[in-house]
């Protein structure tokens, strides 16, 4: 009997994109699957949308708000898949996304994770342009780690496919996170592994330039999480393997979170992650920015640089 395939998803006030989602999902040519929506407290009209999909291979839940990860959460213990695909309620799957990734992986035993390919839109999905990037190959969890930590290179949440086994290793997302949680909670799957396996073709589109989305989000307790996401995911690579290499690509994460967070007013955060970068030997990445950026910083150093260019756009918001 072919694998059965659960598709889990969180939902929160996407009234507006969620049909698409879900139709996307239900347009899969892998056909033995089960999808799973939680609709986590939402306030307009997700859970009637939702409802009006409901089918045999097709449950809703209705809960009150307590997160994308609670949501996922409950979805994953309601699940019977012999393998895990999450898809947030605004993103699609291209049609042949699952198929070709249980081609790769093979029998549902299997001790190696799935990944795709990407790419945003915002509009359509047509706008999408999907341009290969370093992690878009087969890697041993610690190589794939150092090298998305390194170069700060992400994998979107909808397109890895989990065997049941890996996920069931890798444990809960935790509700405490609500920024990176998906971050931290696929830092553990990979590791939970014996290696991710990249399936070219296999693509999910990612709608961004959603106003009020959580990765856009700039709260204390955003960064608060993003902070405490990347303490645990330095701590379980470090767990693993604690070397040179492993400790490198650790505390370029750290300054990267300093460079990014410098003039938010998280100044004790920025403070911790320096001691961190500092107990790890260091990195040498230097902060991003355009041309004139570049040149000021070299004048003025980076801190003040990027208090001026916060300054800068500011007035460019008010003119």
């Amino acid at each position: 009997m072919k694998p059965l395939v659960s598709i889990l998803i969180p939902c929160y006030n996407c009234e507006k994109w969620l049909a698409e989602t879900l139709e996307s999902a239900l347009a899969q040519t892998w056909k033995n699957l089960e999808i799973i929506i939680v609709d986590d407290g939402s306030t307009d009209n997700s859970l009637a949308i939702a409802r009006s999909f409901e089918s045999e291979n097709l449950k809703v839940i209705h809960q009150q708000n307590r997160g994308a990860s609670a949501a996922r959460n409950q979805a994953f213990h309601e699940s019977q898949g012999d393998f895990i695909q999450y898809l947030d309620a605004d993103d699609l799957l291209a049609s042949d996304k699952i198929e070709r990734q249980i081609q790769l992986l093979g029998d549902s035993n299997s001790e190696f994770v799935a990944t795709g390919e990407w790419a945003r839109f915002y509009k359509t999905p047509s706008e999408a342009v999907f341009k290969s990037q370093p992690l878009w190959k087969n890697m041993s969890p610690i190589d794939w780690l150092v090298c998305a930590w390194e170069g700060e290179w992400m994998m979107h949440p909808g397109a890895w496919l989990v065997p049941r086994n890996i996920a069931e290793k890798a444990g809960f997302w935790n509700e405490n996170l609500s920024l990176d949680d998906d971050g931290e909670y696929f830092c553990r799957v990979v590791l939970a592994s014996q290696g991710v396996r990249f399936c070219q073709g296999a693509k999910v589109f990612y709608r961004s330039g959603i106003s009020g989305s959580l990765s856009a989000s700039k709260s204390r307790t955003a960064w608060e999480s993003a902070f405490h996401s990347l303490e645990l995911r330095t701590s379980y690579l470090l767990a693993i393997e604690n070397s040179s290499y492993t400790r490198h690509a650790c505390a370029t994460a750290f300054q990267r979170f300093i460079y990014n967070n410098y003039v938010n007013n998280v100044r004790d955060l920025i403070r911790k992650a320096e001691e961190k970068v500092k107990f790890l030997g260091g990195s040498e990445i230097k902060p991003i920015g355009g041309p004139r950026f570049q040149i000021l910083a070299e004048i003025v150093g980076w801190k003040s640089a990027k208090k001026i260019q916060l300054v800068f756009n500011d007035l460019k918001q008010i003119f």
